[in-house]
């Protein structure tokens, strides 16, 4: 979205580009970009500046990425229905480009533990079954490229259930097959992948994972997240060896021994049959989202860089949004997070390459209240940081990005 502001014409327009994530459980990133736009215009306006301004809703592949993704293409997202971990029908969202290449799914639209939440977590019994309708809506559209953002989820299952929805079968040594769920691994004898939906071999796949947790051992998907997910000591060590026993048979079925890879333990497992069976991708959320979105070509020309998210902090600056989009911005030009809450030290700010940071916050209020008036807040903190910078850029003598 670009729209310039006519003020008058004796310099050209300041290039402000916005790129922030969602403020998680408040507003969506191509909101919080809306009411950050409408911000610079009015303190733009006031000082007499041009500005042209783009916005780009952004994520870091986890909660939120679909409708960032969906923003930035200007596309609507389209539901199917399937089954949440416990195997309950619910309607699950999907995303795909205005060209129909390249497809998002957030699996927690289907194995997510807020689906979940109502009832005791079953950690032994939770599948990823229900993704499977979601990436076959995809390959029945001809999609070419299937995005997977796998934070959130309530299931340990290493994507078994997944890949018996996609057609593949697995197997104990009486030739059943087994029941869903992490807990019935260590039974698995044999993968048969005779009926396996080929469109899923033939088309690629990316998938965002912000972890790097292998697949097994104290490190692992069992042992660090199970217990988020209800896992009791048991419970882990039951998962951990059903997991184990589901790399060990793709490594005699692939030749692709992936137990030790980074990442692979996201997500309960789910990479790991994705990568040695399909040749799956996985890489940080945030550098697929900019690559998608094409985020380094739109601010190459950049005077101004916004961005923002709910809190910023030591861990923005570790392969967030905010790392992002400082790494992506052109050299020598300001980059400003406007957050909800600001809590990195006057030092990481003055290593992290980010110009400054500025919280919405407008003294003592509830949290409700507080995401209640989150766009008004962003509005009002983002005219309030540029009606400065703007009289910084009347200067004639500020040198701008270039020009195409």
């Amino acid at each position: 979205m670009s729209h310039a502001s006519h003020v008058h014409d004796q310099a050209p327009p300041v290039r402000v580009a916005i790129v922030p994530d969602s403020f998680k459980g408040s507003a969506r990133a191509v909101d919080v970009a809306a009411a950050m736009a409408r911000g610079v215009h009015d303190a733009f306006a006031a000082a007499g500046v041009e500005v042209l301004v783009h916005t780009l809703p952004f994520a870091d592949g986890g909660e939120g990425t679909l409708d960032a993704l969906l923003g930035a293409w200007g596309a609507d997202a389209l539901t199917v229905d399937t089954t949440d971990a416990l195997g309950r029908p619910v309607r699950a969202r999907y995303g795909l480009s205005p060209d129909g290449r390249t497809g998002v799914v957030e699996a927690a639209e289907a194995n997510g533990l807020p689906l979940v939440s109502d009832v005791p977590l079953r950690p032994l019994t939770a599948t990823t079954r229900g993704i499977g309708p979601l990436v076959t809506a995809l390959l029945d559209a001809g999609a070419e490229e299937i995005l997977l953002c796998i934070g959130g989820s309530a299931t340990t299952d290493g994507g078994a259930g997944l890949l018996s929805a996609l057609g593949a079968r697995l197997l104990a040594r009486d030739g059943s097959e087994l029941p869903d769920g992490g807990g019935s691994l260590t039974d698995l004898h044999r993968l048969d992948t005779t009926g396996l939906d080929p469109r899923a071999r033939s088309v690629r796949w990316r998938i965002a994972c912000d972890v790097t947790n292998p697949l097994l051992g104290e490190t692992g998907a069992a042992a660090v997240f199970g217990p988020q997910k209800g896992a009791a000591p048991d419970d882990v060590r039951l998962l951990d060896a059903g997991l184990r026993r589901l790399v060990d048979v793709l490594a005699e079925l692939t030749g692709d021994d992936v137990r030790d890879r980074a990442g692979m333990g996201a997500a309960g497992g789910l990479p790991a049959p994705l990568t040695a069976l399909l040749g799956a991708e996985v890489l940080p959320g945030s550098r697929m989202v900019a690559e998608v979105l094409d985020a380094e070509r739109l601010m190459a020309d950049a005077d101004l860089v916004l961005t923002g998210e709910g809190r910023f902090d030591g861990q923005s600056l570790g392969g967030k949004v905010v790392d992002a989009v400082r790494r992506l911005a052109p050299a020598g030009r300001p980059v400003v997070v406007i957050a909800g809450d600001v809590s990195v030290t006057s030092e990481e700010l003055r290593r992290s390459g980010v110009t400054a940071a500025f919280s919405t916050a407008r003294g003592p209020r509830s949290l409700e209240r507080m995401r209640e008036d989150v766009l008004a807040d962003v509005e009002w903190t983002t005219a309030n940081c540029c009606r400065l910078l703007a009289h910084h850029f009347a200067s004639p003598d500020v040198t701008r990005g270039p020009r195409p």
